[in-house]
Parts: structure tokens; C-alpha cells; sequence
């Protein structure tokens, strides 16, 4: 297959199917970052962060039993190979989460809006991927490494699989399917969360197209000739790269980044056509559009600083139970709350 079709394209087509399921899963499911966040601080309802530990309980158990049978290997990942910034998680992670608020979506939330027919999505994603390349290979990419030095070559893999299982002697793996089974506990330990078997459905759902651009991308990286990258969903450099690769398809060649960024529109407009949702809208405050560029502009640096958003770190680097992971999770989730809290703050006191 990879003779007539090329690693390249192989890799575009596992992203576009993943994210067609992603944003079905947000246009139907309500899979949202921000969404779950605001529903547990100002609705006391935890059934949409809920969703979030069953899709990591399920890419994490999943990644797990693909490495148990020599079908993944973890520590070929961006976030096990390279050497973790800890300052670079949590100041990345904040940036991140407080431009997420707001904003009002963070790109994969925007993605899926625009799929719907809201143009507030494409601003959103627009200014998100233009500053995160400015800062990723742009005019700020010195200041970048100078302050976030990258090194690549990790003498260990960056997990606490490893580091756990090593302590307390026992496989990685095993350290992999209690972490996920403990998450899964998490996700359903909720009477309101078991009466919702849609969300339920949807969370399990985000974690297989996590776990299905791991393992398509990974089984190209080893067969074909090319030497893909092994990766899978994240949603700050993949809108720049779609971005560069509408401007330049016929000298360049596609990403499992453009292939995702693609399928989320897809199985958004799709989502948003079943439910019956789709409608243009765009801004018609000024105040509102500054408000959202500001944030976007703030998201993409500091997706770039984390090495993901909240897609990118809080499931799919978590599914490999990177270190980076569950801080720069709290960073997003702390920045959200102080952008979110802001935003309310300065709500009524306009009303008043």
C-alpha cells in the first residue's frame, strides 16, 4: 500500500481519520477543554472532565497493550525523547490556558466551531497557527531557544512509566494498565456520569484516535521508506503547517498534522449537520474579536513552550505517561480558571 500511495499520504490519511472522529466527538459529544473546565468551577458538573479521564485511561491502556506486543514503542516519541522543560510546561501551560479563556476555545475547540459554521473558529485558528510558527521557526524562535534550551537526545526516556517501574521493579507496562484502569475508575466514579453513557461513549472515543495516530504513524515510521515522524493529535503547529501547505501544496508534501487539522473540519461539519447546529455566526463586537485574536496569539507561543496544547499534552503525551504531561495539564487547567475568573469578574462589574 505504501508503494502506490506514499508514506506521506499513508500518514495525512491515519490523522484525517482520527480527526473526523475527534470532531464528531466534539460537535456531538461536547468534547470540550475548556467546556469541562468551566462546567466543574461554575456549574459543579464534572461529567465533561470526567470524559477527559476516560479518553486518557483509554490511550493510555491502549498504548500499553500495543507495546506490550511489540507493536509501539514509546520512547520513540517526541515527548519520551526529548529532554523535559519543567519552567517551559508550566509557563507554556499557563500562557496556553489563560489565552484559552479568553479566547473562548482553544484550537481544537475553534476547529471544531468553524466546522459549524462559526468564522469566530477561523480568527481563532488563524492567529493561533501564525504565532505559533513566529515563535516555533520565526522571527521568535532565537529568544526561544535561548531561554528554553531543546535538547533532543534524552539519556532516558522522559515517563514516570519507566522511572515508577524502575523503582518498584515491575514492568513499565504494568505501571501503564494500573495508571489507565485507574483513570477509567476516575471517569466513571460518578452516579450523573453513568447516566450518560453518551459522554461515556465519546471520552472512550477520543482515546482510540489518539491511540490510532500513534499506532498508524508509528507502523509507517517502520514500513515505508521516508522515515515519518511517530506522533498523533495536537492542535498549535499543525495549524500553521495546514496553513503553509494550502499555500504551497504543489512543491510540499502532507502531514498527519494537515490530514488531522482536515478531519476535525470534516467530522465537525458532519457533527454540527446531524445535530443540526450548523449556522454562520461571526463577531459583532469589536471588543470580542481583540479578545479572541489576543488570546489565540497567546495560545500559540504557549503551546510552542509546552510542546503541546491541550490535546497535545493533556491526552496524547499523557497516553505515553510523559512527565510534561500532567503539569502542563494543571497549568492549562490554572490559567483557564484565572482567564475564565477574569472574564466573569469583569462581566458583573459592567452589569453593576
Amino acid at each position: 500500500m505504501l508503494d502506490r500511495i506514499g508514506d506521506a499520504n499513508a500518514v495525512a490519511l491515519v490523522g484525517l481519520a482520527g480527526g473526523i472522529l475527534l470532531g464528531l466527538a466534539a460537535r456531538i459529544g461536547r468534547f470540550c477543554t475548556l467546556g469541562a473546565i468551566e462546567d466543574l468551577l461554575y456549574a459543579g458538573d464534572s461529567r465533561r472532565l470526567r470524559m477527559w479521564a476516560l479518553a486518557i485511561g483509554t490511550a493510555v491502556i491502549g498504548v500499553a497493550l500495543a507495546r506490550a506486543g511489540g507493536h509501539f514503542d514509546p520512547a520513540e516519541t517526541l515527548y519520551l525523547s526529548r529532554v523535559w522543560t519543567p519552567l517551559g510546561s508550566i509557563l507554556g501551560g499557563l500562557m496556553f490556558g489563560y489565552g484559552m479563556a479568553i479566547a473562548g476555545n482553544c484550537g481544537y475547540g475553534a476547529l471544531a466551531r468553524l466546522g459549524g459554521g462559526d468564522l469566530r473558529g477561523f480568527i481563532i485558528v488563524l492567529v493561533m497557527g501564525l504565532s505559533a510558527y513566529a515563535v516555533l521557526s520565526g522571527p521568535l524562535a532565537r529568544a526561544r531557544v535561548w531561554l528554553f534550551p531543546v535538547d533532543d537526545m534524552a539519556v532516558a526516556p522522559q515517563g514516570f512509566a519507566e522511572s515508577l517501574g524502575g523503582m518498584a521493579g515491575i514492568s513499565p507496562v504494568v505501571v501503564a494498565l494500573i495508571v489507565g484502569v485507574a483513570l477509567l475508575v476516575l471517569g466513571l466514579a460518578s452516579r450523573e456520569m453513568l447516566r450518560a453513557p453518551g459522554h461515556m461513549a465519546w471520552g472512550v472515543a477520543v482515546g482510540l484516535a489518539v491511540l490510532s495516530g500513534w499506532l498508524g504513524t508509528f507502523w509507517v515510521a517502520h514500513t515505508g521508506f521516508a522515515g515519518e515522524r511517530i506522533t498523533t493529535h495536537t492542535f498549535s503547529q499543525p495549524l500553521g503547517d495546514t496553513m503553509f501547505w494550502v499555500m504551497t501544496a504543489s512543491g510540499n508534501t502532507l502531514s498527519f498534522g494537515v490530514g488531522s487539522v482536515a478531519g476535525v473540519l470534516i467530522g465537525a461539519f458532519a457533527g454540527s449537520l446531524i445535530k443540526g447546529h450548523f449556522r454562520w455566526e461571526a463577531c459583532e463586537d469589536p471588543r470580542e474579536l481583540k479578545r479572541q485574536m489576543a488570546g489565540a496569539a497567546l495560545m500559540g507561543p504557549g503551546a510552542v513552550l509546552a510542546v503541546g496544547c491541550s490535546v497535545g499534552q493533556g491526552i496524547s503525551a499523557f497516553s505515553v505517561l510523559a512527565w510534561s504531561a500532567p503539569v502542563t495539564f494543571a497549568a492549562i487547567f490554572a490559567g483557564a480558571a484565572l482567564g475564565l475568573r477574569q472574564l466573569i469578574s469583569g462581566f458583573h462589574i459592567a452589569q453593576g
